[in-house]
């Protein structure tokens, strides 16, 4: 019995420290190329780089000897073009040596060059942390009580709903059936950035698609099926909103002394487990 129990702990603590691990990012030597840049401006820019990553917290950062061991490679290059300092970067898969992207910024001297924006790209393919995993709550408060979803997203890319409630208001009249149910989702993590949707720019750290069955809910909501996600966590990443789309729970037909909208939808989740 003990080792059947020592053997389920320990398949739980793997998945969650599968979720939760982070990519290997090895730094090569930077080079210097033609006239009017140096090898110095060349450990520079590499220094410069190495600081941004690392401080984001999402990957492991090796340099040195240790860098040819990482998951995934970056080589740099500083040039001077046209009185720009040009940067520019190649990431590439270690296992196989395909690259995976290409960077490049410039700027009258390096330090103009955003390195925040520059990371960004050469980051763009590294898997980062999957920052859904966990219990997370979301509560609307309504006229006639609070309407709360709470889900519970795991490793294997599947969702447990422990609570979606589903409303209705029309005249006098409110339904709220509480649902359970079950469903999966995807998740593309990667650093903070602006995105361009249409004629908006949404500020957004993953794209998150969820799919879900639920018993005991509103006709309407018997499947739930949004993709499209934007999320953005907090600097904790113990909350987050959505800041594109949104998960649907209510329909409002009483008008703005009720709800505001018409439609009800689950946008901010605070994690409880």
């Amino acid at each position: 019995m003990k080792n059947t129990i020592f053997a389920v702990i320990f398949t739980v603590f793997t998945l969650s420290a599968y979720g939760q691990r982070l990519s290997t990012v090895g730094i090569l030597p930077f080079t210097a190329s033609g006239a009017g840049v140096s090898a110095a401006d060349a450990d520079t820019a590499a220094a410069r780089v190495i600081a941004e990553l690392s401080s984001w917290g999402t990957m492991t950062i090796l340099t040195g000897a240790q860098a040819e061991d990482a998951e995934y490679l970056v080589r740099g290059q500083i040039a001077r073009q046209n009185n720009q300092i040009v940067l520019s970067a190649t990431t590439s898969l270690k296992s196989t040596g395909r690259t995976l992207n290409t960077s490049t910024a410039q700027g009258a001297t390096l330090s103009a060059i955003s390195m925040e924006t520059f990371c960004a790209q050469v980051s763009e393919n590294v898997p980062f942390p999957n920052y859904l995993l966990g219990r997370w709550q979301s509560t609307i408060n309504m006229v006639d009580g609070p309407v709360t979803c709470i889900m519970e997203f795991l490793s294997d890319r599947t969702v447990q709903v422990h609570r979606f409630d589903t409303w209705e208001h029309d005249g006098t009249n409110s339904l709220k059936y509480q649902a359970i149910g079950t469903g999966t989702y995807t998740y593309a993590g990667y650093s903070r950035r602006t995105v361009a949707i249409g004629s908006m720019q949404v500020q957004t750290d993953a794209t998150v698609g969820i799919n879900l069955a639920l018993e005991d809910a509103l006709p309407k909501y018997k499947t739930v099926n949004v993709g499209g996600l934007r999320v953005l966590f907090d600097a904790a990443r113990s909350s987050f909103e959505l800041t594109y789309g949104a998960i649907p729970c209510g329909e409002n037909l009483s008008g703005p002394s009720i709800y505001p909208s018409k439609d009800v939808f689950y946008t901010r989740f605070n994690k409880i487990q």
